[in-house]
């Protein structure tokens, strides 16, 4: 609830891949749920976000509706058929008599900003609206959480949110987004997810429709490799000693809906490996060896006789690679580190020493395991010796910008920061969104 007035105030994180939607001054969002409606084979109308959410669905070469493409909202119609679903079925409010605080891409064309306010307006009726970017609700939120760091302090960082359908190193300074300091890569998880399924279905089986199934592979298995020409060795070993392997079971529609990881804790031994590469030796790794190697030839027949099931080696760590060296993918890019240091660059030199000192991750692709150290280590060769760099992973990436959201939905101020639905009817609604900075 807003603390000034009665009015329920909405607070609507809309992310390209999932949205967040829950009330001002709350911690955590009442329902997280994929921005997408799916049709299955099997089913005649379209699958509704909390419906693709049941475990007992069978979302196999499920086709799937976004009103999102390339970060940018290009069905309205399909959006607020997923808005009214979630305020009705998840929130239960009734939007005339709510406030809405929305999040928007940056740089939103001003002609998708009529048609998303026209929606707000005119279709659910609103009393009052105010949109905001990610970057500012994040470094909100962060500075309220940590009072006493740099980042709260001198009131300047660089948010880094890779998203679902792009990075972005955005300045934030005063609460408010540096517009000319943004710099932007066009791939996130989106693209992840895709290459995967190419690589996967290169290799193995074919997998280009089952977008949810490599979602799963990509956020269970996937990692961020400190050391990609050692570990480029490692996959190409054989057998046992290729600590990267692991297998991933498909779904076969009777005993099993969801696929699921063979031996999760085979899929983990990355995690303990040493700078050269070995794991840790003990009496039962060797004992496990002299196993698999009396049991190879049959496990490899058996492999090979039922086709629902595939490995990854060096895809776990070859498809999160693309975040940082998008080149080796023929994209005409720079990679993460980079792209912060143009951001940093594009500000006043006063403030690089504070920017490097407060970097702050957010966004759903920042959880692959190791990414944080990966992209300090390509970060420190670009930045000057004399300038610290000191990179924040959020407590919770997915729900970062949220939760900033709530934070300011609940501030006295936030009634006066919104435009009215007669405003919004007097002016129209570039006029209305100069009060917003963007």
């Amino acid at each position: 609830m807003s603390s000034s007035t009665t009015t329920t105030v909405v607070v609507l994180d809309n992310g390209g891949g999932q949205i967040k939607a829950g009330f001002g001054g709350e911690r955590d969002p009442t329902t997280i749920v994929p921005n997408c409606t799916a049709r299955t084979p099997s089913s005649k109308k379209p699958l509704l976000p909390t419906q693709l959410l049941n475990p007992s669905e069978d979302l196999t070469s499920a086709v799937i509706r976004r009103p999102f493409d390339r970060g940018y909202l290009i069905n309205p119609d399909l959006q607020s058929t997923i808005w009214s679903h979630i305020f009705s079925s998840n929130l239960h409010v009734t939007p005339s008599q709510s406030s809405l605080l929305l999040t928007e891409p940056l740089f939103t064309l001003p002609s998708i900003q009529r048609s998303t306010d026209e929606i707000i307006f005119e279709e659910f009726n609103f009393k009052s609206l105010f949109v905001s970017d990610s970057p500012s609700l994040v470094h909100l939120y962060e500075a309220s959480r940590r009072p006493y760091d740099v980042v709260s302090k001198a009131q300047c960082s660089v948010v880094v949110d890779v998203g679902f359908s792009f990075c972005h190193a955005a300045p934030v300074c005063q609460n408010f987004t540096v517009n000319y300091g943004v710099k932007r890569m066009d791939l996130g998880g989106k693209a992840l997810t895709n290459y995967l399924k190419e690589l996967v279905s290169y290799r193995s089986v074919n997998v280009m429709d089952e977008t949810f199934l490599i979602d799963d592979v990509k956020e269970k298995l996937c990692f961020v490799s400190s050391d990609v020409a050692r570990d480029l060795r490692i996959a190409r070993r054989r057998g046992s000693d290729n600590h990267f392997r692991c297998t991933y079971v498909l779904p076969d529609g009777i005993t099993h809906t969801k696929g699921y990881i063979k031996d999760p804790i085979e899929a983990q031994k990355y995690l303990t490996l040493s700078e050269d590469g070995e794991l840790p030796q003990s009496e039962e790794t060797e004992e496990a060896d002299q196993m698999e190697a009396t049991n190879k030839p049959s496990e490899r027949s058996k492999v090979d006789l039922t086709k629902n099931e595939f490995s990854l080696s060096n895809e776990r760590f070859l498809v999160p690679e693309m975040i940082f060296r998008p080149a080796d993918l023929g994209m005409n890019q720079a990679g993460l580190a980079e792209c912060i240091v143009r951001a940093v660059n594009s500000c006043h030199p006063y403030l690089h020493p504070v920017l490097y000192e407060s970097i702050i991750l957010t966004g759903g692709s920042t959880l692959f395991p190791g990414f944080a150290k990966r992209l300090e280590s390509d970060l420190r060769p670009l930045v000057p010796d004399v300038y610290k760099v000191k990179i924040t992973t959020q407590e919770d990436p997915i729900l970062g910008v949220w939760r900033g959201g709530s934070l300011l939905a609940s501030s006295p101020d936030f009634d006066a920061m919104c435009v009215t639905k007669a405003e919004y009817e007097e002016h129209g609604s570039a006029r209305c969104r100069r009060r917003f900075f963007h």
